[in-house]
């Protein structure tokens, strides 16, 4: 999976990308499932570690465009994963409170404590996307932002934080696909916003800003993974083994008690 790791300043042409590959699980897909399900397991035993060690703290981040599978990502991988000590956490449009301060306050609150596993269903990058898509601030303003958001990310890996950063990237085809799909069914129609065919007529402004984003913000300490995201089920199976190869690499191990077990047997014993 690590061909799909951004390297720092790597000049990122979407044009260029798949987003139908599937490496060498090509054809597996029944393969793939198992192996998500294998992963999935292997999570939930690593989450818990985490928690109970109460040592480092893991960031993962979603971005992608509207469809992209965020939602999808986080329901497949995490599933199963006990609710303690994981959140998700959905970044909305700023409110009062939030535009009264700088972009990444409302973001700092929400990054993860020791033991936590925090997932953002979009993220702090939105303010470099759709602000600059939109116009929102002057380009002056957001062109700063990318070196704001590596210094950002920095402190918080140098602060004991495992960042782990998934573009989803589906092509225009798709979308459409996707959206057509979701007004077919019943039970995902309330997802549709009529605003999403707005943001579509931006796609190319979208995928510029993409990759600006990409090439500028993908480090050494917190690289982006470019996921190909047409298809859901090898989508979810690049999140999953990244995540789990990273938790693996921390060497997790629970607690030890600082007590005497046989003098603990006897008082409950004795009770």
């Amino acid at each position: 999976m690590n061909s799909y790791k951004i390297k720092p300043k790597e000049a990122v042409k979407l044009k260029k990308f798949n987003p139908d590959n599937c490496g060498e699980w090509e054809g597996r897909k029944k393969e793939a499932k198992l192996k998500l399900a294998e992963l999935n397991k292997r999570l939930d035993q690593l989450q818990e570690i985490l928690y109970a060690e109460h040592k480092h703290k893991v960031l993962v981040i979603l971005q992608g465009m509207d469809t992209s599978g965020k939602d999808g990502s986080i329901r497949a991988v995490f599933e199963g994963v006990n609710p303690q000590g994981v959140k998700v956490v959905n970044f909305k449009t700023p409110t009062p409170t939030e535009l009264d301060r700088d972009y990444l306050w409302r973001v700092h609150q929400a990054v993860p404590a020791r033991g936590e596993m925090v997932i953002f269903n979009r993220s702090h990058y939105e303010d470099i996307l759709v602000v600059r898509v939109h116009n929102l601030v002057p380009q002056k303003i957001w062109e700063k932002r990318y070196q704001q958001i590596c210094t950002f990310e920095k402190m918080l890996v140098d602060e004991g934080t495992v960042i782990l950063k998934f573009c989803l990237y589906i092509d225009k085809d798709e979308q459409k696909k996707r959206f057509l799909e979701r007004l077919d069914d019943p039970t995902k129609q309330w997802k549709y916003n009529p605003n999403d065919i707005n943001e579509r007529k931006l796609w190319d402004a979208y995928m510029a800003a993409y990759e600006t984003m990409l090439s500028q913000t993908s480090t050494e300490y917190a690289p982006w993974y470019l996921v190909p995201a047409n298809r859901n089920w090898y989508r979810n199976l690049v999140i999953a083994s990244v995540i789990v190869e990273k938790l693996e690499d921390l060497n997790l191990n629970y607690p030890k008690l600082e007590i005497d077990l046989e003098t603990a047997k006897k008082e409950i014993e004795a009770s």
